[in-house]
C-alpha cells in the first residue's frame, strides 16, 4: 500500500477552525435529530393504530436492546480511541483496528442471540408473531452496520458533515416508508414488518459511505484537501511489512473504553434491561413506557445528544489526554474551558425549560399525542419525572463529554470501577422502585445515577483546572432575576394546569397554552438579556455556522 492512502495527513487544523467545524457538525446533528425523531414520533403515533401495543413493546423494547447492546458493545469502545488524537495517523493501522469491530459483532450476535431464543420468555404466537425472525434480523442489522466503521470514522474525523446527514436521512426515510406500507397492507405480518424495515436501514446506511467515498476518493475535491485516503482498497484489512498491523497506543485505549462499555450500556438502557429480564412489566405496559419515553426525551435526543457527539470530537482534538494543563498549549486551554462553559450553561437553561414547563404540561400533551390512553393513569406524572430526568442528562452529556475527551488511560481504567458499582445500584434501585412505584422507579433510579455520575465528572473538571486560572464551571450558575423568572412561570403554569383539570374543554386548553406561551417568552427574554455571553457564543458559533451552511 503507498505511503499515502496509509500516512498521515499534512498539516493540522487550528482550534479555532476545528471549533467552526464542530460547532457546523453540530448544528447539522441537531437539525438531523430533529427529523428523525419527528418522523419516528409520528410513526409511532401511525403503527399504534394497525398494531397491537404488545408488538409495539416486543420490537421498540427488546429487539431494539438486542440491535443496540450489539452494536455499542461492538463499536462502541473502538470509535472513542480512534476519534481520539490528531488526523495525522496511519490509517492502515487505524483500519485494520476498526475491522475487529465485525468478528466482534458476531460473537455478540451469537452469544446474545441464544439468549433472547432460548433464556428470555418467548412471547406468544398469536399476540406477537414471526419472533424468532424477528430476533435473527436485527443480528444480522446489527452486523451490517459494523461493517461501516472505517468509512464513519473516516467522515467523522474529517467532518464530512453532508455525509453524515444524506446517509442517516435517507436511511431512516426508507425504513419509515417501508414501516407504513407494509403496516398498511399487510398488518397481520407482525415482527416481520419492522425486522425488513430494520435491515433497509441499515443496507442503506452503509451502502451511502461506500458510495460516497467510491466516488470522492481521487476527486479534484480529495486531491485539493490532501486527503489521506486515495483509494478504496485502502479501506480493506492489511498486514504492514516493517511496521505493526495495529496503532498499539490505539489498541491499548480501545481495550480501556472496552472494559467500561458493557457498563456504560447498563446504565443507558438499565430499564429495558430489567423489564427484558426481569419481568416486571408486560409488553404491552413495556409499549406504553416507550413512548412516554420517546416522549419525555425528544428534546435530549434533539439538541443534546448531537453536541455531546460533536463536541467530544472537538475536545479530543484539542486537548492531549492525560496531560496537566501546564503542559498545553495554553490558547487551547482556554479556549477548551471557555467552549465547556457555554455548553454547560446551554445545555443549564434548556434543561431547566424543560423541566419547568414539562411538570405543567405533561398531561395535555400526552392527551393530544394519544388520547386516554396515555394521559390516563401514571402517564403524566412518568412525564413530569421525566422532564426532570432531562435535565441531569443535560448536563451529563457535556460533563462527560469532556471527560471522556480529556483523562488519560488510566484514569479511564479507574473509572470502570466507579461505573461498576453505579451498575449495581443502578440495576438494584430500578427493580426495587419498579416493582414500587411501577415504571416511575425506572425514572428516579436513572435520575440517582445521572446525579451521581454529573458529581463525578464536576469533581475531575475541578481537578482538571484547577491550576489555571480558568474556572469553566461557572457555565452552571445563572443570575438569580432568571431564578426567579423560572419560579414564576413553574407556578404560573401549574395554576394554570389546576384550572384546566376542572374543564377539559377546549376553551381551558387554550387558556392553558396561551399563559404557557407568555411564561416561555418572558423566561427567553431574560435569557437573551441576562446571559449575553451565551448568546453570543450560540451567534458566533452555532447559528451562524449553520445558516452559512444552508447557504451553500
Amino acid at each position: 500500500m503507498g505511503a499515502k492512502d496509509g500516512g498521515t495527513v499534512p498539516g493540522t487544523m487550528g482550534s479555532q477552525d476545528v471549533l467552526r467545524d464542530t460547532a457546523k457538525l453540530a448544528s447539522s446533528n441537531a437539525l438531523l435529530q430533529v427529523l428523525f425523531r419527528l418522523i419516528t414520533f409520528g410513526l409511532n403515533a401511525f403503527t399504534l393504530r394497525y398494531v397491537s401495543k404488545e408488538i409495539i413493546g416486543l420490537v421498540n423494547v427488546r429487539l431494539t436492546l438486542l440491535y443496540s447492546t450489539i452494536v455499542f458493545l461492538a463499536r462502541e469502545a473502538f470509535r472513542k480511541a480512534c476519534l481520539s488524537g490528531s488526523s495525522r495517523r496511519n490509517w492502515t493501522q487505524t483500519f485494520n483496528l476498526l475491522w475487529l469491530t465485525i468478528p466482534l459483532g458476531v460473537c455478540w450476535c451469537v452469544f446474545l442471540g441464544w439468549i433472547w431464543l432460548d433464556i428470555l420468555e418467548v412471547p406468544s404466537e398469536n399476540a406477537v408473531p414471526y419472533y424468532n425472525f424477528g430476533v435473527l434480523a436485527f443480528c444480522l442489522s446489527a452486523v451490517i452496520e459494523l461493517l461501516g466503521e472505517p468509512f464513519w470514522v473516516l467522515a467523522q474525523i474529517h467532518l464530512l458533515v453532508r455525509l453524515k446527514v444524506i446517509a442517516e436521512s435517507l436511511s431512516i426515510l426508507c425504513k419509515c416508508v417501508l414501516t407504513v406500507l407494509l403496516v398498511v397492507l399487510y398488518p397481520h405480518w407482525g415482527l416481520y414488518i419492522f425486522s425488513l424495515a430494520q435491515l433497509l436501514y441499515t443496507t442503506i446506511l452503509v451502502s451511502c459511505y461506500i458510495i460516497y467515498f467510491m466516488k470522492f476518493l481521487g476527486s479534484p475535491e480529495a486531491n485539493k484537501k490532501s486527503f489521506p485516503i486515495t483509494r478504496m482498497v485502502s479501506f480493506l484489512p492489511a498486514l504492514g511489512k516493517n511496521e505493526d498491523i495495529i496503532n498499539w497506543n490505539e489498541a491499548r485505549l480501545t481495550w480501556s473504553f472496552f472494559k467500561q462499555s458493557f457498563l456504560k450500556q447498563v446504565l443507558t438502557e438499565g430499564e429495558r434491561y430489567v423489564m427484558t429480564f426481569l419481568n416486571v412489566l408486560n409488553f404491552g405496559d413495556q409499549g406504553v413506557y416507550d413512548i412516554i419515553n420517546n416522549l419525555g426525551s425528544l428534546t435530549a435526543r434533539f439538541i443534546f445528544l448531537p453536541i455531546e457527539e460533536s463536541f467530544y470530537v472537538y475536545f479530543a482534538k484539542v486537548l492531549e489526554r492525560g496531560k496537566d494543563t501546564k503542559l498545553q498549549k495554553q490558547d487551547e486551554i482556554s479556549m477548551a474551558a471557555t467552549v465547556l462553559e457555554s455548553l454547560l450553561k446551554l445545555v443549564l437553561l434548556i434543561g431547566l425549560t424543560i423541566t419547568v414547563f414539562g411538570f405543567a404540561y405533561s398531561q395535555l400533551a400526552l392527551d393530544v399525542y394519544g388520547g386516554s390512553m396515555l394521559s390516563s393513569g401514571s402517564g403524566p406524572a412518568l412525564l413530569r419525572w421525566y422532564s426532570l430526568y432531562v435535565l441531569l442528562l443535560a448536563v451529563n452529556g457535556i460533563t462527560e463529554c469532556f471527560t471522556f475527551a480529556s483523562m488519560s488511560k488510566e484514569e479511564v481504567d479507574r473509572y470502570n470501577f466507579v461505573m461498576l458499582a453505579l451498575s449495581f445500584a443502578f440495576l438494584c434501585m430500578s427493580y426495587f422502585l419498579t416493582s414500587w412505584l411501577g415504571s416511575i422507579g425506572f425514572v428516579l433510579a436513572n435520575c440517582f445515577n445521572m446525579g451521581i455520575r454529573i458529581l463525578h465528572s464536576l469533581h475531575y473538571i475541578y481537578r482538571y483546572f484547577g491550576c489555571s486560572p480558568y474556572r469553566p464551571l461557572k457555565g452552571l450558575l445563572i443570575s438569580r432575576f432568571l431564578v426567579v423568572v423560572y419560579l414564576i412561570s413553574g407556578m404560573s403554569t401549574k395554576v394554570s394546569e389546576v384550572f384546566l383539570c376542572c374543564d377539559k374543554g377546549w376553551m381551558a386548553r387554550l387558556i392553558h397554552v396561551t399563559v404557557g406561551a407568555l411564561c416561555l417568552t418572558a423566561t427567553l427574554t431574560t435569557i437573551f438579556f441576562t446571559e449575553t455571553n451565551l448568546i453570543h457564543f450560540v451567534r458566533m458559533h452555532i447559528l451562524s455556522r449553520y445558516s452559512k451552511e444552508q447557504l451553500k
